[in-house]
């Protein structure tokens, strides 16, 4: 299989091209991985330990990886953080985390400057080197805890773990926390390749991994991290955008990479010079996950890029399930098989399996370290059933064992792959002093596939209409970040609730979803 882990390959080939920014500078591996020693020399200076965590508040690229390279060799806990998050929100991770240390991009200063107050000044730092405009009051440059660091490896060196914050029905993101495995960062970068290994992924050069979306996504950040460690080059998107991401396919001779369905839409909806203008025979593991794919989608897919679309089911949590071009071909819709490693179990309400072809609950148990949600010991709990859990997901095995999705998280919207929590939404419109009641859920979109879409009831007295609509959202500034901001607002006079006083929300979506198939 040859050598695995990064560290390992950076040693043995510092001349690598391990990973090119969004702007097109080149990163070779020998330096990255004197950045990720110096980093953990610095943060140890500040009195970092194994089991310790850090967050970076940072764009697709370089120093994000070196982040991530510096906590997986010292036994740190690494929380990319969402960027379009406000610096309320930051600053709940950060201090639900208890990050040790908190890095901020320039360019997301701004709102990370008013998380700022969730740690310690001394452990607030600066990435780049730059003027910054107005000053970096309030942090230190990261280049003060580096410099003068030795570029040598670390002593002592564990392997880390990354914490990822996925939200829940409450609104208030939880941290997926799994204990460290106390190995050689060496050998747990190589068992981490199994991953991609599931897939038919095969390690070594010439081979390059196209990063499509965020870093702060778990996906992202294991099958980035896992096709670095088997010797693959990053090449980093900074916005997606259709035509670019074939540009760079050609460019640099992608053969795999990670997507959602709404790529595969705007990929398709190119127009048919621009499609064929580039060369993507270097094509070999196109893998797709996050949200449902319409079968003729998927079908269009497999029409232009040949058999390398792969698909798999899985969730922050764990996973999962795998359809490779051949088994989704032979199932059309189906999300795939369980994972050599995984178990499925479909459960009725009362946690008894169902039969063949019945719907139900979803659960799913993967081999390893089990997780917790971190400081929701009850959630976590309340999420399992014996060793299995959920995410909530309705679907149904096949008499072959391949999985079919019927429908989402109740309640959860699914918009451009990612994933946003009504309830979040909802408790900061009803704060509103105009408000009665509000709800709200995902309609049809035929870009995104779901769009937010938020039904109120206005307070005794207060006309509804356009004009409450704008003040009501113009109300989320600086609250919420704007992905998850209602594209519409509509109005009732009563929410139809039952005597418990449980929102009947099926009811409101019903209509907006009427002769569509909400599982596609």
């Amino acid at each position: 299989m040859g050598t695995l882990g990064f560290w390992r390959l950076a040693q043995a080939d510092p001349e690598w091209i391990a990973a090119v920014d969004p702007d097109g500078t080149e990163h070779r591996a020998g330096d990255l991985l004197a950045r990720a020693n110096r980093l953990v020399h610095g943060l140890r200076g500040l009195g970092l330990q194994p089991g310790d965590g850090i967050c970076g508040l940072v764009p697709n690229g370089a120093d994000g990886l070196v982040l991530y390279l510096a906590a997986m060799q010292a036994g740190w806990y690494y929380t990319p953080v969402n960027w379009h998050l406000t610096g309320p929100e930051i600053a709940y991770i950060v201090s639900d985390s208890e990050a040790k240390a908190f890095f901020v991009h320039p360019r997301y200063l701004e709102e990370g400057a008013r998380a700022a107050e969730a740690i310690e000044p001394h452990r607030r730092f600066l990435l780049g080197e730059g003027p910054i405009e107005g000053g970096v009051d309030g942090f230190r440059r990261a280049s003060e805890l580096t410099d003068g660091q030795p570029d040598t490896a670390p002593g002592d060196r564990t392997a880390g773990a990354t914490m990822h914050y996925t939200s829940g029905t409450t609104g208030k993101p939880k941290g997926v926390r799994r204990r460290l495995n106390g190995l050689d960062p060496d050998d747990s970068a190589e068992l981490m390749t199994f991953l991609l290994g599931l897939f038919g992924i095969t390690p070594g050069r010439p081979n390059a991994h196209l990063i499509t979306s965020p870093n702060y996504h778990t996906a992202v950040t294991q099958f980035g991290g896992t096709a670095l460690h088997m010797g693959h080059t990053l090449v980093y998107m900074d916005k997606w955008d259709a035509e670019e991401m074939l540009r760079l396919c050609e460019r640099h001779g992608v053969t795999n990479s990670h997507l959602v369905p709404t790529h595969f839409k705007r990929l398709l909806a190119l127009p048919e010079e621009t499609r064929t203008r580039y060369d993507l025979s270097s094509l070999r593991w196109m893998i797709h996950a996050a949200a449902p794919c319409p079968v003729p989608v998927k079908w269009a897919m497999l029409e232009w890029w040949g058999d390398c679309v792969y698909e798999y089911y899985a969730a922050t949590e764990g996973g999962g399930t795998l359809a490779t071009p051949e088994d989704w071909k032979a199932h059309p819709g189906t999300v795939g098989k369980a994972w050599p490693i995984s178990e499925l179990l479909i459960a009725d309400d009362q946690g008894e399996p169902v039969p063949t072809g019945t719907a139900g609950t979803i659960y799913m148990k993967m081999m390893g370290v089990p997780f917790e949600y971190k400081g929701d010991p009850a959630k976590t709990a309340a999420n399992r059933l014996k060793e299995y859990f959920t995410v909530g997901d309705i679907g149904y095995l096949d008499e072959d064992g391949f999985l079919y999705l019927c429908d989402r998280k109740a309640d959860m919207i699914i918009s451009g792959g990612a994933n946003i929590y009504p309830a979040e939404i909802e408790n900061e419109l009803m704060i509103h002093p105009k408000v009665a009641d509000v709800a709200v859920f995902g309609i049809p979109d035929e870009e995104w596939g779901e769009q937010i879409k938020a039904v109120v009831e206005p307070a005794p007295g207060v006309e509804p209409g356009p004009e409450l609509a704008r003040e009501l959202l113009a109300s989320l500034e600086g609250r919420l970040s704007r992905m998850k901001w209602p594209k519409s607002v509509d109005f009732i006079a009563e929410m139809p609730r039952e005597p418990n006083g449980k929102l009947l929300k099926r009811k409101l979506r019903a209509p907006y979803w009427e002769g569509r198939d909400r599982a596609i």
